[in-house]
């Protein structure tokens, strides 16, 4: 009777586990760097279009004031012309924390990244990436 009890008793040994384990440790050895590299690349697209928002900003802020190549145009006036709902107008910074207020726009100049820009995400945004922007 003992016998026969033992016998319809299902179950995994250790071993068993041990390897369903290991391949979901090799899984996930795989998949975290490229979910990380994914964010980071991500980033730097988000950045690249706030960066297409404010060079078009700039370029409409000189159509409608008349201004001349070279000038210079302040924050305070881009933001007139950014989305007031969006995180660029409210917040000034980008998704890694550089700060847009502080960067020198000039009419038909070229705007540059905020400051740490290259050291963030150059391992996954070369400086091709974002030209004709000037990366920092």
């Amino acid at each position: 009777m003992l016998r026969k009890l033992n016998k319809n008793r299902g179950g995994f040994t250790l071993v068993e586990i041990m390897i369903v384990v290991a391949i979901i440790a090799l899984l996930a050895s795989i998949a975290v760097p490229n979910f990380l590299r994914s964010r980071k690349r991500s980033q730097a697209t988000r950045i690249l279009e706030d960066l297409r928002l404010i060079d078009a900003a700039v370029d409409q802020y000189a159509v409608e004031s008349n201004l001349s190549p070279s000038t210079a145009v302040t924050w305070d006036q881009v933001k007139l012309y950014l989305k007031t709902g969006s995180p660029l107008y409210q917040t000034g910074t980008s998704v890694i924390g550089g700060v847009y207020s502080s960067l020198t726009f000039t009419v038909d100049g070229a705007i540059s990244t905020p400051v740490g820009t290259s050291a963030a995400l150059g391992d996954v945004a070369p400086a091709e990436f974002w030209s004709p922007y000037v990366l920092q």
